[in-house]
């Protein structure tokens, strides 16, 4: 029987560089296990974020018919697990378009769940989450604002505001009872950070790949830096100046990559 794992998120919980370390190890991987990672499903994210935003039936409505079509495209495939994994598949990160959490998360799970049952009717489908501790998890989340939004709190204001989005285990709670007919599997950030390949080694377990398998695996070369208290300043004194998107957007680059190099 196929396996399909799909992994949706969380945001800033580690999802990066599991898909980084995968996406390093895509050959080794092959040919009993395929990747399908963001740049394969597009459309699907996308519609899945519009969704989160809307809460438009007819939003809905694309996110089914997309997964649908990756659903038919993957029906041809050898391997006999796919791997799907964007944290886009919840829907925009908390924080952003005036999202304080991710409600819309459990309805797209749904969705996604219909549709792969419909379209591969004899597949194991199991969903998988990665998760973070509330604080931590917080500061990431405010710390991608300051990089990718023009976010003019400061830190301890935006944690005070979003709180509540940090209840992850709860959202996990409402998808369950949306996907009752299959598994929720998920981990944390914390318990895998001392492992050889961090974060990926909890989708290698759901894998259930060999210790000679893995053996020959290598962490990804690039992975997200947290940035410094200094950096996140900067960036926070840039989105509150009166710099056009534009050139709001340019500084910001000019600043990050200055960091990397100053590194």
């Amino acid at each position: 029987m196929r396996r399909i794992i799909i992994h949706a998120g969380f945001h800033k919980t580690g999802t990066t560089s599991l898909q980084q370390t995968l996406r390093a190890n895509r050959a080794a991987l092959r040919p009993d296990i395929r990747l399908v990672l963001r740049p394969g499903m597009t459309a699907l994210c996308e519609s899945a974020r519009a969704f989160s935003r809307s809460r438009e039936d007819y939003d809905l409505g694309l996110v089914k018919y997309e997964a649908a079509l990756l659903a038919e495209k993957l029906e041809d495939e050898e391997a006999d697990t796919i791997v799907i994994t964007s944290e886009d598949l919840s829907g925009h990160m908390p924080g952003r378009h005036k999202l304080h959490g991710y409600g819309a998360t459990p309805h797209l799970m749904r969705a996604l769940a219909v549709s792969f049952s419909a379209a591969a009717p004899d597949a194991e489908l199991t969903f998988f989450f990665t998760t973070r501790g509330a604080d931590p998890w917080l500061r990431s989340c405010y710390a991608q604002h300051l990089r990718a939004s023009r976010m003019v709190w400061d830190e301890e204001d935006y944690l005070k505001r979003f709180k509540t989005s940090a209840d992850l285990d709860q959202i996990l709670d409402l998808i369950k009872r949306e996907i009752p007919n299959h598994a929720l599997l998920d981990t944390s950030l914390e318990e895998h950070a001392g492992r050889r390949l961090g974060l990926a080694e909890a989708m290698l377990d759901q894998l259930k790949l060999s210790n000679e398998r893995r053996a020959v695996l290598k962490p990804a070369k690039n992975r997200n830096a947290a940035p410094s208290d200094a950096l996140k300043a900067e960036l926070l004194a840039l989105n509150r100046s009166d710099l056009g998107n534009a050139a709001l957007k340019q500084a910001k680059r000019d600043l990050i990559e200055g960091q990397k190099h100053a590194s």
